[in-house]
């Protein structure tokens, strides 16, 4: 099991890191360049044109790994599938808003209908077979909640949320990835601290990945991960977190996502509520700490320390 998680880990760094030196200036050809807001900080703008996409080299490695590993692993397959379904939703608004010029990409209402559908077919498959427990670890405690039929509303609501707040953590250099990465390694050692380890390969390959493309998606960045990335990577941790039993511990371990994805709730809701009013500097909250005055290095610095103590904390709390 622990020779599988450094195996997996070292397969994912290697397929990353020997495939982005090409695929950054493949992208820049086919300009898949970054459109920055001009609403955001005016540092951001001078990132405009860097390519993105680069969720595609992340899935890439994980397809590959997967392959490797499925065999032994079978319970990889479905957290591979909703993480390539969500990585597909995100490559196609990648595509809309950079190739095709449509600032928004999706709109929402087609972007949660696409991100349902996956989804809905995923709980319903949890929890319609007999391989996956329907309950949910309550954190600190011995209690298994098990909720019935109310399992599958539960987990699209909890799933969706997950997604969305790792796609708003996708906003400034190396922050999705470096939190997405610490919480990918506890994904690690908790499957395998339930015994099986029956997803230690997969979460393996998503850390090394990861560590990969922070070579050159670090500040100053070389390339972004794009929807394409974020919403693979939000799918991959809320399907680890439902088929090992602890959704209930992802508001802990990726506080993160959920403070990102409540700050533009936050934002957007009380600017409605009070004709131009803001609670913000700007939203998502790491853009508030930037017009604040801290780096982007700082952010992401403070930000996965806080992600490193909550992981910690759930360690405990399992």
């Amino acid at each position: 099991m622990y020779i599988d998680l450094v195996i997996s880990i070292l397969l994912g760094f290697a397929i990353v890191a020997a495939i982005m030196p090409f695929a950054i200036p493949e992208l820049h050809k086919l300009k898949f360049g970054q459109e920055v807001r001009d609403d955001g900080p005016q540092s951001h703008l001078k990132k405009q044109g860097t390519p993105t996409m680069g969720g595609i080299v992340l899935i890439i490695a994980f397809i590959a790994v997967g392959l490797i590993y499925f065999g032994r692993y079978p319970k990889i397959i479905p957290v591979l599938l909703l993480t390539v379904g969500f990585g597909i939703v995100g490559f196609v608004d990648d595509y809309l808003k950079v190739v095709k010029h449509q600032s928004e990409g999706f709109n929402p209402k087609q972007k949660f209908a696409c991100q349902f559908v996956f989804t809905l077919i995923f709980a319903v498959y949890l929890y319609m077979s007999p391989v996956y427990s329907n309950a949910m670890r309550i954190p600190f405690t011995n209690i298994d909640l098990d909720l019935g039929w109310f399992y599958v509303p539960a987990l699209i609501f909890i799933v969706l949320g997950t997604d969305n707040g790792a796609n708003f953590t996708d906003g400034i250099d190396g922050l999705a990835s470096s939190v997405t990465a610490v919480i990918a390694f506890f994904i690690a050692f908790a499957s395998m601290k339930t015994g099986e380890g029956a997803l230690t390969p997969i979460a393996g390959a998503v850390f090394g990945s990861l560590l990969g493309f922070l070579v050159y998606n670090c500040h100053p960045a070389k390339i972004f991960m794009g929807d394409t990335g974020s919403l693979a990577l939000g799918g991959f941790v809320a399907a680890a977190a439902f088929e090992m039993g602890i959704p209930l511990f992802i508001p802990i371990f990726a506080l993160i996502y959920l403070v990102e994805v409540l700050s533009v709730i936050i934002q957007v809701t009380y600017f409605k509520a009070t004709h131009g009013k803001r609670v913000f500097r700007m939203a998502p909250i790491h853009h508030h700490f930037e017009l604040g005055g801290w780096s982007e290095t700082k952010v992401v610095t403070v930000f996965t320390i806080i992600t490193i103590l909550l992981c910690l904390v759930s360690a405990l709390g399992m």
